[in-house]
């Protein structure tokens, strides 16, 4: 067995799995087991994924905001968008800005509740959806038009009051996705219509940018404009999914104009990396669309917080 998968493309293998990942996914959900209810992110992973140093600990815990939540159901095939915003938003003067999240493979936006919150209560607006197909990144674009229609929408929306009506900083757009996601990422702020609106992406634990590769997949990193920071684990599964050789290449096909950052978690593999680097992760979008110098230290300069910080290893970046 192990000759035959050695002499197996390694991409066919890791399609395998992925193919039965979801097989058995679609089982549960058939099923109403519990398991098919399971989160993807701990709920209280804020407080148990360990931090190395001190801003990656600020921005992993949970920020100064209660959020609260709403849904809203789409005709289309990720069957609704599910918002968090922070519960004070009726006070405030400013417009938010968003983060987009897109999905992996088997990992719905319903299976990762806790870290929409966390992000939320940095004071964003956040959509995920429950697409099952998500690299084409089209479920990110219908996010943004649906909050640009919301941001425009006085009153009542779906029999709901509209908490977003002129609450979202629609030129102020973050976007970050996992596995299959970080294709959505790339080709959301590539190839899509509100691509200009996006000011800060991130990829998590992605497959490489291949041409021709088994998912039949296609995304161009080297069009991308917008400042990018790509983070991944060395997990077996990971060393195989997202290699540092493959994320290296990645790294150099990004224009050396755009603010650039690579690095790999020395703890976990390809699942925990949805979650174990948002430390780092919130920070990048407080820096690129909140202003925040302070969490800037983490990435900019030849002290930046990310190069000592024994968690992360590998570090690239031209900031």
């Amino acid at each position: 067995m192990e000759k035959e998968t050695g002499k197996m493309n390694w991409w066919k293998v890791i399609a395998i799995v992925l193919i039965v990942i979801d097989l058995c996914l679609l089982l549960l959900k058939g099923c109403g087991g519990a398991l098919s209810k399971a989160q993807s992110v701990p709920e209280d992973y804020t407080k148990t994924v360990s931090a190395g140093a001190e801003l990656e600990a600020k921005y992993l815990a949970m920020g100064s905001h209660d959020v609260n939540y709403v849904e809203y159901g789409a005709l289309m095939s990720f069957g609704k968008y599910e918002i968090y915003y922070p519960s004070d938003i009726a006070e405030m003067k400013e417009p938010l800005p968003a983060v987009i999240f897109v999905n992996g493979t088997g990992v719905k936006g319903s299976k990762y509740q806790a870290l929409q919150k966390h992000m939320a209560s940095w004071g964003f607006i956040t959509v995920a959806t429950e697409e099952d197909h998500a690299w084409n990144g089209f479920s990110a674009e219908m996010s943004v038009r649906m909050l640009e229609m919301l941001n425009q929408l006085e009153g009542q929306y779906m029999d709901k009051d509209n908490v977003l009506y002129g609450k979202v900083d629609l030129d102020n757009i973050g976007i970050t996705g996992h596995s299959q996601g970080g294709y959505g990422v790339v080709n959301a702020i590539t190839d899509q219509k509100h691509k200009e609106n996006y000011k800060a992406a991130v990829i998590l634990s992605s497959a490489p940018f291949t041409a021709n590769n088994d998912f039949q997949w296609d995304a161009d990193p080297s069009l991308i404009q917008a400042p990018t920071m790509m983070l991944s684990s060395m997990g077996k599964f990971d060393a195989a999914v997202a290699s540092l050789d493959a994320l290296q290449k990645v790294y150099g096909s990004i224009s050396n104009e755009v603010p650039k950052v690579l690095a790999r978690r020395t703890a976990g593999d390809h699942g925990e990396m949805l979650y174990y680097g948002d430390g780092y992760v919130t920070a990048w979008f407080m820096y690129w669309l909140k202003g925040d110098t302070e969490a800037g230290k983490a990435f900019l300069g030849d002290n930046a917080e990310i190069l000592s910080n024994a968690n992360w290893q590998d570090v690239n970046k031209n900031l």
